[in-house]
């Protein structure tokens, strides 16, 4: 599988997209919708720390642990995995549990039988004496499923209908999992969003009526369905947020305007934006999550972005990859040389190479852009603070040995992506800090964000290409990223 393609992006998106998500929505959970645009503020009901997600991102997380392993869902030894996982999250790090969760976590352990077969029973149990267990909460934590099996749409299916079971016994929950899951899955592998692609794989008894809400949801108001504690219409407040916000341009914007219409559609707010998020992230990957909510976005078990990256990746993988990114221990080579070279237009940006990582004391930096692949103990450089590395999802270009010509490697809406990283270049400045840049050699991607960065300063697109060539002679200032940052896609 290729280290940096699209469809990888758009795995490493599922997590990163439903975890921003969250925590947009978190603040305004049960309360007053934002004035303005939402932002990341903390607070709801956990109280929450500014960034942080919720139960409905912690519970996906206990499923990625999982699936990360390359462990079969399907089988025995995966669902009494989760069961574990789930479990040991109530008891150690939970937060804002829902009700009919915590009521069968809660009674699960008075029943016998293995760990997957003591929380269904008590789910079964539940279903049986109330009827009433078609909330949100099995719908909210499937997104890791749409990539647990990717090549296998029943698989996937089966998948989410028994990780549901866990807690949620009515088939509507099961139903609402198996559409998300595979609407995950086919964004992914083909990059569309078609949330009735899974239609074939619901209960046949619901497939109509499934069929009706999704047409019913389609490009609608978010806000027509705010009772959205019950899976049905907690999916269509999601769908309603998605298609009512897409232009049909392919713009990784589409994922900041649905997520916000995520969040205005009120009550249960985390929740909605959190499923739409995994999806929007499905589709646009995790170069469309914007720095700023990259930057701030963390929780429990202790994870940041990176970290919901790796996970993610892994587990489209089919395992962890030891010794290969994103799970190998570092990705510093120290036998590329340094650079450590100020920006000709603004000396407090010092332009680098992979390794200068471990050289941010010596050049007195105090955050850090990366723009290539880094390890897991890359992130965060050195004695920094977390929030202030952030990490480009920037492929070079590169030279097809076989002719020796140049090509170009997969880079989805590489505008956005080089104006962002321009963006948090501004960001880390306007705080005072200085910054170092690096790609891998500091040959393409380096020189690509700091023409950027100095043609958003407002120089004169000629003299910022002259500087760069001039301070970096040698470079490859050519090609489409190149390009793109003078001139925009």
């Amino acid at each position: 599988m290729p280290t940096r393609s699209e469809l990888v992006d758009r795995a490493a998106g599922v997590l990163l997209g439903e975890a921003c998500g969250d925590a947009l929505g978190v603040p305004y959970e049960m309360a007053a919708p934002p004035v303005g645009e939402a932002v990341m503020k903390g607070g709801g009901l956990g109280p929450y720390d500014a960034g942080e997600w919720s139960d409905d991102t912690q519970m996906t997380l206990c499923v990625a642990q999982v699936a990360s392993r390359g462990v079969d869902l399907t089988s025995a030894q995966g669902l009494d995995a989760v069961a574990d996982a789930f479990v040991a999250w109530l008891s150690g790090g939970a937060s804002d549990v829902g009700t009919q969760t915590r009521t069968v976590l809660s009674e699960a352990a008075a029943r016998s039988g293995s760990a997957h077969e003591r929380l269904t029973g008590a789910s079964d149990a539940l279903h049986a004496r109330t009827g009433l267990t078609a909330g949100n909460g099995a719908l909210m934590r499937t997104s890791i499923v749409g990539i647990a099996a990717v090549d296998d749409r029943r698989k996937t299916a089966a998948a989410a209908r028994a990780v549901a079971r866990l807690t949620h016994a009515d088939p509507l929950a099961a139903d609402s999992s198996v559409l998300w899951s595979e609407a995950i899955r086919v964004a992914v592998t083909q990059g569309r969003l078609d949330l009735a692609a899974g239609l074939d794989l619901v209960s046949s008894t619901n497939a109509a009526r499934w069929g009706d809400w999704i047409e019913e949801a389609t490009a609608a108001d978010p806000g027509a369905f705010r009772d959205n504690g019950f899976t049905v219409t907690a999916l269509q407040a999601a769908w309603a947020a998605i298609t009512s916000t897409d232009r049909g341009d392919g713009s990784a914007m589409h994922l900041q305007r649905g997520l916000q219409a995520a969040v205005r559609a009120g009550h249960d707010t985390d929740t909605v934006a959190a499923i739409a998020g995994a999806l929007l992230g499905a589709r646009y990957g995790s170069s469309a999550v914007p720095t700023q909510w990259r930057r701030m976005v963390h929780g429990w078990p202790g994870y940041r972005a990176h970290d919901l990256v790796e996970l993610a990746v892994t587990t489209l993988a089919g395992g962890r990859r030891v010794g290969s990114w994103p799970s190998v221990e570092t990705m510093v080579d120290h036998d590329i040389p340094t650079l450590g070279i100020s920006h000709p237009i603004d000396p407090g940006i010092v332009l680098g190479s992979i390794s200068d990582l471990y050289r941010v004391a010596s050049l007195d930096v105090q955050a850090v852009v990366s723009l290539c692949p880094l390890g897991l103990a890359d992130i965060p450089a050195s004695g920094m603070s977390p929030r202030d590395h952030i990490e480009f999802w920037i492929n070079d270009d590169h030279i097809d040995s076989t002719n020796g010509t140049a090509t170009e490697a997969p880079n989805p809406h590489l505008d956005f992506v080089l104006d962002d990283a321009s963006s948090a270049l501004r960001q880390f400045r306007a705080e005072g800090k200085r910054v170092l840049v690096h790609g891998r050699r500091g040959e393409h991607r380096t020189q690509a964000v700091a023409l950027r960065y100095a043609v958003d300063l407002g120089v004169a697109p000629e003299l910022a290409q002259r500087s760069i060539r001039d301070a970096l002679p040698g470079i490859h200032a050519a090609g489409r990223l190149w390009d793109v940052a003078v001139h925009g896609a």
